[in-house]
């Protein structure tokens, strides 16, 4: 039986109906029945425990610790990864989990790509057997919280070669110096895996730095107008040192961070269309609501162009964010691909929370509506797992086999 013949036996059963109205080629028909329990339960949490307070916490740029049990109850940190302890239930199951944690909240998506994407991937993919017993079990039950330190002041885009942390082995372990930035949970984790460049070899290398280790310090950032909920910090690293029991084993130089930023980064493509979807759903819901002229706004043709616009990019993103899942969970992904779909669900995610605040006119600003939110923390996942411009050069070296950056 080919692919087709396949897809076509396992759907057979089903109805466009069975999915939520914003999936309306009905993605989620392609997910196993137990998968799509799983997808059902994170929306309804979502919908029913988190969006109700968020609003609150965004507003006064407060995390809701109080909400973790019930995220960790779901069962979904490290979803894709198949290390101890962890659900293994694939990249695209992964995704559409994020896509629905977006839907809802941007934040809380972050907050959980950080700690189930980028800790525990960094663990899982460069780690030895003995670190992931160590502590992917507790990081997927969640007991353990996870932060990543790779970005510096001085450096984004050009962290490969510009890596300025510096690790010196001293003895049995190694001392750490430097400077982090937009480091997300870094001052609640319980593990910052600090990415540093070895003096003696000069390779990149990752470093399990654990809650309360001297000489780790913490600045929260202020005043962001985007992703208010998540707490990125400046960390400060003087003189800490980390026993060699706690370096990744398997993370020689950059290459290997490369993988999980590969990873992630399709991570980062759902939760703009999670960030897209949630903007379009709350758009559809006021124009049936609200009246003008004598009838609802959803009947104005206008309304309905920028309507049929958004939900055209929530499908087509969605799309190629289901193929290139498919390819990591059969192994095939390639940077290059991860790229395409980062930049590509990214400007349109922009295009359609701007088009759903439109829709609103005044009342788009407004909190209580959602859709402003998701306008302001579009911004953030416009801009990090990298930027468009260097996610684009890094498709543009694949197609044409130049590399137009250094």
């Amino acid at each position: 039986m080919n692919y087709v013949a396949e897809v076509s036996a396992d759907l057979e059963d089903l109805d466009l109906t069975d999915s939520p109205f914003s999936d309306f080629l009905g993605f989620e028909l392609l997910l196993e029945d137990r998968d799509r329990e799983l997808l059902s339960s994170v929306r309804a949490h979502m919908t029913r425990v988190v969006e109700p307070v968020i609003n609150e916490h965004w507003t006064r740029a407060t995390f809701p610790h109080d909400l973790v049990p019930g995220l960790a109850e779901l069962g979904i940190a490290g979803l894709a990864y198949d290390g101890p302890g962890c659900p293994a239930r694939g990249a695209l199951v992964d995704g559409m989990v994020a896509m629905e944690l977006g839907r809802v909240d941007p934040s809380i998506a972050t907050f959980m790509g950080v700690h189930g994407g980028l800790a525990m991937g960094s663990i899982h993919l460069c780690g030895s057997e003995e670190q992931k017993e160590r502590w992917l079990p507790a990081m997927a039950r969640m007991e353990l919280i996870g932060a990543f330190g790779l970005t510096e002041p001085d450096t984004g885009s050009a962290i490969a070669g510009g890596l300025a942390t510096s690790a010196k082995r001293d003895g049995d372990g190694w001392v750490l110096n430097g400077e982090k930035k937009w480091i997300g949970n870094a001052d609640f984790a319980d593990l910052v895996i600090i990415w540093a460049r070895d003096e003696d070899d000069g390779e990149v290398k990752g470093f399990v730095v654990e809650k309360d280790t001297p000489g780790m310090t913490f600045d929260v950032q202020q005043d962001k107008i985007a992703l208010r909920v998540v707490q990125n910090s400046e960390i400060h690293l003087a003189d800490v040192h980390v026993p060699e029991e706690n370096r990744l084993q398997e993370g020689n130089g950059f290459h290997d961070t490369a993988q999980v930023l590969k990873v992630t980064r399709m991570g980062v493509a759902w939760q703009a269309v999670g960030c897209a979807r949630g903007a379009y759903e709350h758009a559809l819901r006021y124009t049936k609501a609200r009246e003008q002229f004598g009838k609802p706004i959803a009947s104005f043709q206008m309304v309905q162009d920028l309507l049929v616009k958004m939900l055209s990019n929530v499908t087509a993103a969605t799309a190629m964010n289901v193929r290139a899942s498919q390819l990591q969970d059969a192994g095939l992904l390639k940077d290059e691909h991860a790229s395409l779909c980062k930049v590509h669900a990214t400007v349109r995610m922009r295009e359609t929370v701007g088009w759903a605040r439109e829709v609103l006119g005044g009342n788009g600003i407004l909190l209580e509506h959602h859709v402003g939110r998701f306008v302001a923390d579009a911004e953030a996942i416009y801009s990090y797992e990298g930027t468009r411009e260097m996610n684009t050069l890094i498709v543009g070296r694949a197609i044409t086999g130049e590399s137009a950056f250094v």
